[in-house]
């Protein structure tokens, strides 16, 4: 396994996770909703919990960790601040679009088949734990 590739590969997934960090400022930002709002800072704060492994694993490897989201991902996260919908339940429905497509699809292709073993399980963790966000983001408009 080539670890530079590894490494390549580590960066481009925590560039999702900025986005998504990110992303997640704006909702909360936004909403109104306290228990919503509380919500949104849960799932925030472990995106931020899941940069760091990602970065220490980086680290780890030799190699640096980006600390940004990257020139594509800031122009898109400027875009999405004039996206942001109006109500609750919108807001809610465009955070579980974002991890479901962006959060877990793209996350799934970005590293597919180009990680070592105990990458690949952080990664495997860390998309569990995303799973779980769009279950529970759907969960709140029920």
């Amino acid at each position: 396994m080539n670890q530079e590739v590894v490494i390549k590969e580590l960066n481009a997934f925590l560039k999702g996770q900025y986005m998504g960090i990110h992303q997640y400022e704006h909702f909360i930002k936004h909403l109104k909703d306290p228990s919503v709002k509380k919500e949104f800072q849960k799932i925030q704060q472990e995106h931020k919990e899941h940069a760091s492994q990602v970065a220490e694993r980086i680290q780890n490897l030799g190699g640096v960790p980006v600390d940004s989201e990257g020139i594509m991902g800031s122009v898109q996260n400027y875009m999405s601040r004039f996206s942001i919908p109006n109500t609750t339940e919108d807001m809610i429905k465009m955070a579980k679009e974002g991890e479901d497509l962006y959060g877990i699809h793209m996350s799934e292709e970005i590293v597919k088949g180009d990680l070592d073993p105990e990458s690949k399980a952080l990664i495997e963790v860390i998309l569990d734990k995303d799973r779980q966000h769009v279950e529970h983001l759907d969960s709140l408009t029920h």
